[in-house]
């Protein structure tokens, strides 16, 4: 199998949870994640197998010497967890899930390769996928250097749609699980920020730029910009992309993507998050001084306007829309995030 196009498929739970791995348990964890069809629900019992040979070749690595790293990551990936935070939207009272990575873990030295399987917790965030959740391809990560370069380019392709992502450094410590060493900036930006950043430009299909917000006198939070590689073709061919909405339903997409369940579109979220708010509402005290009413968008005149945009968006690009849905079974949207097939149904798609 080419390594072109061979895909690495998460919840954005699982991209956001809080934990450490080495660089070959996190290779071994990504290249097992790839075999996964995140369409399908996972089984306890599914069974995913690593070649040394393949690896190797994946990853740009040594032969002889994958042999050993494979051997040692096996020893101790059986050993690792992770804490994943509000896992549940329906359980607000559960505030963090803490699992191991796998429930089993075998190397073969003779035949040159390694079975596990994913611990039960785990399933819900790789299989089963319907909306929030992170796609990339394999190969665009497979020769990065650090553990930290993997983490923030899988940070940042959640926002690729905006190709801005402001993290709070505070919340960035606790997902990365640094401890108090990396307490001083000059210590975080040397020896985590400046080479996971080194390593996307260099290795990814992306380029990235960061910079500095404080809060105060002290820095809080960091603002990576970036965007796609370009080659000269696309550069002379591809007209300048022009800038997305950052909303849905009125509702911006950080708070869709904070409230909304695993497997729940977003139009679906925002469209609950909206009825919330509704409900929330404290009444206006009663006067006796009548203004006219400025006209309200009802949430219906919200979806009707959405619908549209779908509609023309179906008539620039059947073909493309109708072979993504049959690779994904939906649609992905920068102004809409993902779109289900309910929806495509109604702008002609199948038609």
């Amino acid at each position: 199998m080419s390594d072109k196009n061979i895909t690495v498929c998460k919840a954005n739970a699982l991209i956001e949870a809080s934990y450490r791995l080495g660089l070959n348990e996190q290779r071994i964890i990504l290249a097992c994640i790839a075999q996964v069809d995140s369409r399908e629900e996972l089984l306890a019992t599914s069974k995913f197998e690593i070649h040394v040979k393949d690896f190797a070749r994946r990853f740009n690595l040594s032969e002889e010497a994958t042999y050993s790293d494979l051997k040692d990551a096996s020893k101790t990936l059986y050993q690792r967890s992770l804490t994943i935070y509000n896992p549940d939207p329906n359980q607000p009272e559960l505030e963090k899930l803490e699992t191991r990575w796998i429930s089993s873990i075998g190397y073969m030295p003779t035949k040159g390769k390694l079975s596990l399987r994913f611990a039960l917790d785990i399933l819900p965030y790789l299989g089963g996928l319907k909306g929030r959740f992170t796609k990339y391809e394999l190969e665009h990560i497979s020769t990065m250097k650090t553990i930290y370069g993997i983490r923030l380019y899988e940070l940042l392709m959640q926002w690729k749609s905006t190709g801005k992502r402001e993290i709070e450094i505070e919340w960035l410590k606790k997902q990365f699980e640094l401890d108090a060493s990396y307490e001083r900036m000059d210590n975080l930006k040397r020896r985590v920020i400046d080479p996971a950043v080194k390593d996307i430009n260099e290795h990814s299909n992306y380029q990235v730029r960061w910079e500095q917000r404080k809060t105060g006198r002290k820095v809080t939070h960091l603002i990576f910009t970036f965007s796609e590689k370009k080659s000269p073709e696309d550069k002379e061919s591809k007209p300048k992309r022009t800038a997305t909405s950052t909303t849905l339903l009125g509702v911006p997409f950080t708070e869709i993507m904070k409230e909304s369940g695993i497997n729940e579109p977003y139009q679906e979220a925002a469209a609950r998050i909206n009825r919330n708010k509704e409900a929330n509402k404290t009444p206006a005290p009663i006067t006796t001084t009548t203004t006219p009413k400025k006209p309200e968008i009802s949430l219906k005149e919200h979806e009707n306007s959405r619908l549209e945009v779908i509609k023309a968006l179906v008539a620039n690009k059947k073909a493309d829309l109708l072979k993504e849905f049959a690779e994904r079974g939906c649609v992905s949207s920068k102004a809409f995030g993902t779109i289900i097939e309910a929806d495509l149904k109604l702008a002609g798609l199948f038609d």
